[in-house]
């Protein structure tokens, strides 16, 4: 072998990126060779000084683990020669120090770092022009805000609306609706006389207590629909009924407000004979609405409801002969709380809540309201609000798709009554490679599980008129579907009863989607997981088996230590049950030749054993492995949900049947 020469060896060390150091258990230095004191490493310092502030805890691992035993790969970063560098470190133990060889980043990815780093230092003079624009848009906006002054009188006015609908929504709730209720029953039985007469004087004052009782109960009702509305909690009911039907139910409801002497009269026009598939509540509140306002505020004449069908929309028209509105009040009157000043208005009080809350319920139902009024001549509103809601049709071509489920997607069954939330769901887990199958009711979801397998099932506990506590308990009872994971979603807290009955996963609506797709995602991990069971009893082995059988985890089967290392290595499997002691090895062997290799290193390991460990034994069991189970009170659901952990912990996704073990 030739020697080369000394120049060109001291080239070779020039262009090294790797450095030796030789260190205590604690971090300091005894010994660093000359490309590491060219870093600027010394003898007799801490090398914990040199590691990046907030990545202290890598380095601890690294000197707890390499005590022990080899470790390779293990990346710290550090600052050398003033600038930080990611190194990557091979240790082991050596004379009860460790020796350390460590590898700086390549050239090329250092060069890609410091780009980076001249990337973000423009992105971040850029972030500061911005800034700098920003507070001259902001001056450009305090002088248009000067220029009109005048607006200022309408801004005072929403926010005073906004902080009295804010005081008067919070303190309002069903113990606030309880006394008042209360109220208006002993004075409707005060006014029936069950309990001896009441003089004249009495009566009045009792009916303007129950007067003031309904009306306040009124306004309750209409904040919260309100409130409901402007947050998006209000629900659409939509179902099929009779427009005729519903049109005698309205005149039945409505004809209590009409005046006994006569001077108004309520007029219903026959109604087509059509069917809608809407919200019939909703409908019904925003005509209720309207008509009470028409008979409030006409003296003498007609109030006339008609009702006409085009182009796949009902349009209802309430025209009364009242006294009016002015054209500079007509878009005021559907602001909260707004009362036009007036006479009339005086004595027909209100609270300034009910077209505003109409509005919204027909925005709520896709429709609109237009109005047509002359001061002393009467005014004109018009419903227009589409024969079926745009939810239905939405809703119909999910049920279609959830027919024939595409092999690409996950499937996951979302059981929910409220078609809004089931949209919200298959907008965010559609991105996520989920495909949504709905059911608004029990019987549907029963019928679609004889069909499909899904990968999870989401469940509301809380649909109408729907025992579906039942309907959790037969799934989890079920051979056939009481492996599947359930999440219950639900607004009431009712998390022991579900936990109780099976549920894998409990949360309160409103649920955070990233967290939902992550938590679907896990559960999900055990469809076609491979699962190695190494023991040397063929019974233990056996029952295992049974445990697993009607799951979708793939079993593979060693019956000693060195065949199950094999297997590990040629089968990749996503988790390995092993029996801690075997036929001439223990599990601390069969552990020490799987962390030994990178292919089977990170494979979770579950401890299967009949035997009673000492305290230090199964402390460090616990520090290599998932679980220790017992074979003594080993039962199928422990088995199942300790391999669900294991593939949890380990970060493992769904992966579609025979597919080989990747990356997250």
């Amino acid at each position: 072998m030739h020697q080369l020469p000394t120049t060109t060896g001291s080239a070779f060390d020039a262009l090294s990126r790797e450095l030796a150091l030789l260190v205590a258990r604690d971090g300091r230095i005894e010994w660093v060779d000359a490309r590491a004191e060219r870093h600027g490493l010394a003898s007799a310092s801490d090398l914990g000084a040199s590691v990046v502030p907030g990545c202290e805890d890598k380095l601890t691992d690294l000197l707890r683990r390499a005590a022990e035993e080899p470790v390779s790969a293990w990346e710290v970063p550090l600052v050398l020669a003033g600038k930080p560098v990611t190194v990557s470190f091979a240790a082991q133990p050596v004379d009860g120090r460790i020796a350390l060889l460590g590898s700086l980043l390549p050239q090329d990815y250092a060069d890609s770092i410091r780009e980076a780093d001249r990337a973000v230092h423009e992105i971040v003079t850029l972030n500061r022009q911005l800034a700098r624009q920003k507070i001259r848009l902001e001056e450009s906006n305090n002088a248009i805000k000067a220029l009109h002054a005048e607006l200022e009188q309408h801004a005072d006015r929403l926010r005073t609306s906004a902080e009295i609908k804010g005081r008067l929504v919070a303190g309002v709730s069903h113990e606030f609706r309880t006394p008042l209720h209360s109220i208006l029953g002993l004075s409707r039985l005060l006014l029936s006389g069950s309990d001896g007469p009441l003089n004249d004087e009495q009566q009045t004052q009792v009916a303007f207590i129950r007067d003031s009782a309904e009306e306040l109960s009124r306004m309750i009702n209409d904040m919260l629909d309100l409130s409901r509305l402007d947050a998006g909690n209000a629900p659409i009911r939509a179902a099929r009924f009779a427009l005729r039907d519903f049109w005698s139910a309205l005149r039945g409801t409505m004809r209590p407000l009409v005046r006994d002497d006569g001077a108004v009269a309520l007029v219903f026009e026959p109604a087509p004979d059509v069917e809608l598939e809407t919200d019939q509540g909703k409908l019904a509140q925003i005509l209720r609405n309207l008509i009470a306002n028409a008979l409030k505020f006409t003296e003498r004449g007609v109030v006339r409801v008609s009702a006409v069908v085009t182009d796949d929309e009902l349009r209802v028209v309430v025209e009364d002969s009242g006294i009016g509105i002015a054209a500079a009040d007509q878009a005021r009157i559907f602001e909260e709380f707004v009362q036009i000043d007036g006479a009339l208005q005086r004595r027909a009080t209100g609270t300034g809540l009910g077209l505003p809350l109409a509005r919204k319920l027909a925005e709520a139902l896709g429709g609109r309201i237009e109005l047509d009024s002359t001061p002393g001549v009467g005014s004109t509103f018009t419903v227009s609000v589409p024969l079926e809601h745009a939810e239905i049709g939405a809703f119909r071509k999910l049920e279609i798709a959830a027919q024939k489920p595409d092999p690409s997607r996950a499937p996951v069954l979302v059981v929910e009554d409220d078609r809004s939330a089931v949209f919200v769901y298959e907008r965010y887990l559609a991105m996520a490679g989920f495909q949504v199958l709905p059911a608004r009711t029990t019987d549907d979801a029963r019928a679609l599980l004889q069909q499909v397998r899904p990968s999870a099932i989401l469940l509301d506990v809380m649909l109408e008129r729907e025992d579906t506590w039942t309907f959790l308990a037969d799934i989890k009872r079920d051979p056939a579907t009481r492996d599947i994971p359930v999440l219950v979603c639900t607004v009431m807290n009712r998390e022991s009863r579900a936990r109780a009955l099976g549920a894998d996963e409990f949360w309160l609506k409103p649920i955070d989607e990233d967290k939902l797709i992550r938590k679907l995602q896990t559960l999900a991990a055990g469809r076609s997981a491979k699962v190695l069971v190494v023991d040397d009893e063929p019974a233990a082995r056996y029952l295992i088996k049974k445990f697993l059988e009607a799951t979708p985890y793939k079993l593979l089967e060693a019956a000693d230590g060195l065949t199950g290392v094999q297997l590990a290595r040629s089968e990749r499997p996503d988790v390995i049950l092993l029996d801690f002691l075997l036929e001439n090895m223990t599990a601390f062997d069969v552990i020490d030749q799987l962390k030994a290799d990178p292919r089977t290193r990170p494979i979770p390991v579950i401890i299967v054993t009949s035997h009673a460990l000492p305290v230090e034994e199964r402390r460090r069991l616990a520090e290599s492995t998932e679980a220790i189970l017992s074979k003594e009170h080993l039962s199928r659901e422990l088995a199942i949900n300790r391999i669900r952990d294991a593939l949890r912990h380990a970060g493992i996704r769904e992966r579609a049947p025979g597919s080989e073990r990747g990356g997250t």
